[in-house]
């Protein structure tokens, strides 16, 4: 139907993948364990617009002039390192926050952001949806974008509820140590930490 094939197989190596950690994965959970409920439902939001882009792309055959030019996939590559590391060094060098109100005055709009372009210029994801989407949809509809748009709709809406869930779980979980100002410090130095080996891996990528 609608030129998807194999769908029961689509479901269960999407949710494989979404499950699996990586750079959004992080990004979710630090801020949500280091900021609260606010900034890991905004951090998802961001993720998902990035991702929607992703999906955009790969139907319209766009990801492939990126993925196929070596200088177009080095310079999301090296934005993309360059970006996560840059978040990295921000949190290493933020200050804790102390109390529940200051935790709330995050500005939502910056987390959101972030969770677009921490997506948006990660090429292992190009790859992936680029190598992923065309293996369930009929060879004759290669060309035609509406399989891999539906595709991409379930793979977004079940990816949301995974991470949303990841969001309340780690949030609540964080609260009171959030409270703590020097247990708070090092949940930013650790999360900023992580995000720098991220950025780092990622400019190491070969592609292959």
């Amino acid at each position: 139907m609608f030129g998807i094939i194999n769908l029961p197989t689509f479901i269960v190596a999407g949710l494989l993948f979404i499950i699996s950690p990586g750079a959004d994965t992080m990004y979710i959970l630090g801020r949500s364990i280091a900021q609260g409920k606010a900034a890991g439902v905004y951090s998802v939001l961001g993720i998902v617009t990035g991702t929607l882009i992703h999906i955009t792309l790969v139907a319209f055959g766009l990801s492939l002039i990126i993925a196929k030019s070596a200088v177009l996939f080095s310079l999301v590559k090296y934005l993309g390192a360059a970006y996560l590391v840059f978040l990295g060094v921000k949190m290493l060098l933020s200050k804790p926050l102390n109390t529940a109100t200051e935790i709330e005055k995050v500005k939502s709009h910056k987390v959101y952001l972030s969770g677009v372009l921490t997506n948006l210029l990660n090429p292992k994801v190009i790859l992936f949806f680029m190598v992923f989407f065309p293996q369930f949809v009929k060879p004759s509809e290669a060309n035609n974008p509406l399989p891999y748009l539906i595709l991409g709709s379930m793979f977004t809406i079940v990816g949301s509820m995974w991470c949303l869930t990841l969001v309340f779980f780690a949030a609540k979980l964080s609260r009171k140590i959030r409270e703590n100002g020097k247990v708070s410090l090092w949940i930013n130095r650790v999360t900023g930490g992580v995000f720098i080996a991220l950025g780092l891996k990622l400019a190491l990528l070969v592609k292959r």
